[in-house]
Order: C-alpha cells, then structure tokens, then sequence
C-alpha cells in the first residue's frame, strides 16, 4: 500500500495547557514537526493554551498556519494574531466541516471536552465512509490510554464493531512517531447507512 500523502493536518487540543508540562513540550515538538516537512498546520485559531504552542511552534519553524475559528467564540485577544491565514465561520459545526476540508489527517493532542467532540465527530464521519483520512491520537503520558480502553469496553459490549478498534491509531512513542504512523494509516472498511423502517 502507497504511503498516505500529507500536504496539511489538522491538530487537535486543548486551549489550556494542562497540568503536565510535557503537553506543551508535545504540542511544539507537533508543531515543529509538521512545519519542518512542510507540511502546513490547520487547527482552531487560538494563540492560548496548547492551541498556541502548536502554533507558535510552526511559525517559528517558518511554516504555513491555518487557524479556523467561529465568529464570536473568543473573548478578545485570543485569535492568534500571527497565523498565516485566519478563517472564520459561522458555528462549531462549520469550524469542524473546514477543518475536515482543508485537511489530510487529523492528530489529537490532549484536549478537554471540545478536543474530545472533534475527535469523536471525525471518527464518526470515517467510520460512516464519508472519509478515509488518517485519525491518531498522540498519547502523552498515557492521556488517551483511557479513551482507548472505553473503545474495548464498548466492542466487548457489542456496540462497536472491532474493525472500528483502528478507526483512531494510538500512537505512544512521542511526536517523532507521527508523520510514520499517519503514512501507514489505513482505514477499516465503513459502516453503512441503516435505512429507517418504512423508509
């Protein structure tokens, strides 16, 4: 199989750093890393948290940054002002459907609740056959191990199907480990549409 080509990634994270001081050690390295393989960085816009660290981490590598943000979800000054480009949508969903387009594969870093619906939303969307993109998490000190562990839990319960068990690639040896993990990713076979009784 042909390596997957990576003109762009979508980072997903927090807009906090986080407690441990290797998130924001992860999240430059991330940066860095694409940036370097001139690969261009989409992610949500903002110049806080590990958002900003992935970001400043790009530009000062001299890569290409696309920040993608709703109108009106930041107080001021947190829209990073240095970005190579900065789009603004109307709504969460739109965010999410531009960050899915501008992007080959997706890359979770830790994150809270807004990380967690992104990563959950573009799993769903490969999962249902309306993409083949790469989706890894980046676990830092085992942040996703637990994540990972529900997605057992729910195959054992029978609610997820076991292909879907490498829907989303864990990957655990530090950034480095990125760039291969995502070449190689390959997507399990898609889910298909129930049709709905008398429909």
């Amino acid at each position: 199989m042909a390596d997957v080509e990576l003109s762009s990634i979508c980072v997903y994270c927090g807009s906090s750093m986080g407690t441990d001081p290797d998130f924001e050690v992860a999240a430059r390295e991330t940066g860095e890393l694409i940036a370097r393989n001139e690969i261009t960085l989409v992610y949500g816009g903002a110049q806080v948290g590990l958002m900003g660290a992935v970001a400043d981490a790009a530009l000062a590598a001299g890569g290409r940054v696309i920040g993608v943000t709703p109108r009106g979800l930041w107080a001021g000054g947190v829209d990073h002002p240095g970005l190579t480009e900065l789009v603004v949508v109307d709504s969460m969903h739109d965010r999410k459907r531009r960050m899915f387009e501008l992007a080959d594969a997706f890359v979770a870093l830790p994150g809270g609740l807004g990380t967690l619906d992104e990563l959950a939303e573009i799993a769903t969307w490969s999962q249902l056959g309306l993409h083949r993109k790469p989706i890894v998490t980046l676990d830092v000190n085992g942040y996703w191990t637990g994540l990972h562990a529900f997605f057992r839990t729910s195959a054992e319960a029978g609610l997820l199907k076991r292909q879907y068990l490498e829907l989303i690639m864990n990957v655990t040896g530090g950034p480095a480990s990125l760039l291969p993990a995502l070449r190689s990713y390959a997507a399990p076979p898609a889910g298909k549409w129930i049709e709905p009784a008398g429909g």
